[in-house]
């Protein structure tokens, strides 16, 4: 897909990054989110802590936007935690941007949050019960509430308890005056690393924050693992039984960035399978072969590469078009997608056309890049996915709420075809991807989540008890 032309079609949550035992934490933190800005672009935040007050500063809008020079300087401290946000539960306003810092008359607590609580619509409710007053209708602030009024005999022992009686994907840091906690849901939805950058300790969504800022990857957080990191170090323990390893499919498809390894596998080269196989499985006649910047761009190299036909740039994204570009006018909004992206004529004219990309979320999109193509006067348009069709909604951090919304869900193949306006559609298996990607298409389990493809999720999904998200269509 896409960056920021797609991104209306199908979308992750957000980004975390934390560092301790750095003079320097707030600037450092800020490259790193920069480097996890495809992850989230309607929030931006940075807590520090200099041993005794924690400090924030937050706001809507893009990393460059929100920090200036000075704001940064502001922030002074050893430790921080960031994140940058795009809101599938919570509505996208200041209150619901993260870090969440919540204040109490001995203490206070930063937290940031990737991920997607599919019981936080039943704890809110219950914790109102009991009395406590939200701020915001963002998911995470529930953590803060079962920690406060949590039991045990101190502040790891109670953030132990809050944490095992979540359920859905989550990736947490969170930040006291003292001690950074990093924690990692039973399944292992989303992605998160440990890396050192010297005596400091470097923990992101994904491990190419670590290379801008010159850290090195040590490992990924395990399932259902607690970290905690203060003046003494490092120690570890499990908050949770070890579970079947669930890691989002489309992390390695679509959300994260090419130079970044998850769970040792680079995402690029698994992406570059993906096209190979996809190559394999629906090889057509066929004169070029393009993708859809930029995440479908290694899929369709590999494509080319297996099946022999010239990989092209037919398809260039303009990248000086905002991601909030306004468009006052239906006829604007019609044209909204020239904006972004262009056919190139020398290219594809006369041409019978492979297009790749990544996923077909609702198709519309998809409709309008075949016509792009068509325009610039391919002779025939043949779209490869590599993924299989998305037939489930997802619950887990992805902004898909319901089947309606996905054609997969109501039509058959031949029939996305005709809609999308294609000579032909063929997608990648689920046996396909899970072996291009590096795991055992037939040992259980294969250590990913599959449910927006079968529909068996990780996890209990109480449908009815999550509020309905917002439609994010073209």
């Amino acid at each position: 897909m896409l960056y920021g032309f797609k991104d209306r079609e199908l979308n992750e949550e957000c980004g975390v990054f934390a560092i301790w035992g750095h003079e320097n934490a707030a600037h450092l933190a800020y490259y790193g989110l920069h480097s996890l800005q495809h992850r989230g672009q309607e929030g931006a935040g940075i807590a520090v802590t200099d041993g005794e007050t924690l400090r924030f500063h937050k706001n809507t809008g893009l990393v460059n936007d929100v920090f200036t020079r000075a704001a940064l300087d502001d922030l002074k401290g050893y430790a921080a935690i960031g994140h940058v946000r795009y809101s599938t539960q919570g509505e996208s306003n200041y209150a619901n941007v993260q870090p969440l810092v919540f204040r109490s008359q001995t203490d206070a607590l930063a937290i940031a949050h990737n991920g997607n609580l599919v019981n936080a619509h039943a704890l809110r409710t219950q914790l109102e019960s009991q009395g406590s007053i939200f701020q915001t209708t963002s998911d995470t602030e529930v953590l803060a509430h079962l920690i406060k009024r949590g039991r045990g005999s101190n502040f790891i022992e109670k953030v132990k308890r809050a944490l095992r009686m979540l359920k859905g994907a989550y990736a947490f840091v969170l930040l006291t005056e003292n001690r950074l906690l990093v924690a990692l849901d039973p399944h292992g939805f989303r992605p998160l690393a440990l890396g050192r950058l010297g005596d400091a300790y470097v923990v992101a969504s994904e491990t190419c924050a670590f290379d801008v800022i010159g850290a090195t990857y040590v490992r990924d957080v395990a399932p259902g693992e607690l970290m905690v990191i203060d003046g003494s170090g490092l120690s570890s323990e499990r908050f949770s039984p070890v579970n079947e390893r669930a890691i989002c499919s489309m992390e390695y498809i679509y959300f994260s960035r090419p130079d970044s390894n998850i769970d040792g596998i680079n995402v690029h080269s698994a992406r570059k399978r993906l096209g190979m196989a996809l190559a394999d499985e629906a090889p057509v006649e066929a004169d070029v072969v393009t993708g859809v910047p930029d995440s479908s761009i290694s899929a369709a190299i590999g494509y080319a590469e297996a099946s022999g036909i010239p990989y092209e740039l037919g398809l260039i994204k303009n990248r000086y078009v905002g991601r909030t570009f306004i468009q006052p006018s239906q006829e604007l909004r019609e044209r909204g997608v020239k904006m972004k992206l262009s056919a190139v004529r020398g290219v594809v004219a006369g041409k019978r056309v492979v297009m790749v990309d990544d996923s077909i979320v609702r198709g519309t999109t998809s409709r309008r890049i075949v016509r792009l193509l068509r325009e610039a006067g391919a002779r025939e348009v043949h779209v490869r996915i590599s993924s299989p069709p998305i037939t489930h909604p997802c619950f887990y951090g992805i902004d898909t709420s319901s089947s309606s919304e996905l054609i997969a869900s109501n039509h058959t193949v031949e029939e996305i075809r005709r809609l999308i306006g294609a000579d032909s559609l063929a997608y990648l298996s689920i046996p396909g991807m899970l072996k291009a990607i590096g795991r055992d298409p037939g040992q259980h389990p294969c250590g990913q989540c599959l449910a927006c493809f079968t529909g068996r999720y990780p996890t209990e999904i109480d449908d009815t008890a999550l509020p309905h998200k917002k439609e994010r269509l073209l």
